[in-house]
């Protein structure tokens, strides 16, 4: 807590006033960071979204507003056995988001497949930042964020398609 008012240049007391455990300040940050995801999410008409981009856009800008609140929230939260639950929550609620997108798409129609597409695109989407935000130029953020999308299609497309590379093999 010490380190955490110094960073803040804050005194101790202060911080204490208003967080009476370190528990109290990591829940804080990891409520500030998914408030702003469902503020941002909630107030965006989901075919726009996917026609521009929006989600890796809208993710990538409240990740780099809080980059080590995103990090902490996506990286570490699931973890720490205080914050697995909400971890768990925020990764379930982001999966549902990616899985109503994928299902309006229409291509992946099994419920179970379109499930795990859901979660593996968020994954993808959730880590891709994180690792954006540690090796990514912030100058370059549109040029990522065309990959990203680009990425993600790419993926919805491949499980969408019926048939395979032929060096890939087929089940029985």
């Amino acid at each position: 807590m010490e380190d955490v008012a110094q960073t803040a240049r804050i005194s101790r007391v202060l911080l204490y006033r208003n967080f009476d455990t370190k528990r109290h300040l990591y829940r804080a940050v990891l409520a500030s960071v998914t408030d702003e995801f469902v503020a941002e999410f909630q107030h965006q008409d989901m075919a726009d979204i996917r026609r521009h981009g929006g989600i890796v856009r809208v993710a990538l800008g409240i990740a780099r507003r809080h980059p080590d609140a995103f990090r902490l929230l996506w990286r570490h939260a699931a973890h720490e056995p205080a914050f697995a639950e909400f971890a768990r929550n925020f990764r379930l609620v982001v999966a549902q988001y990616a899985e109503a997108m994928i299902a309006i798409d229409g291509r992946v129609t099994d419920p179970q497949m379109r499930r795990w597409c859901a979660t593996t695109l968020a994954a993808h989407l959730l880590e891709g930042i994180c690792a954006w935000l540690d090796d990514g130029d912030p100058a370059h953020d549109d040029e990522y964020t065309v990959l990203q999308v680009c990425g993600l299609f790419a993926m919805v497309d491949a499980w969408g398609e019926p048939h395979p590379p032929d060096w890939v093999p087929r089940p029985p």
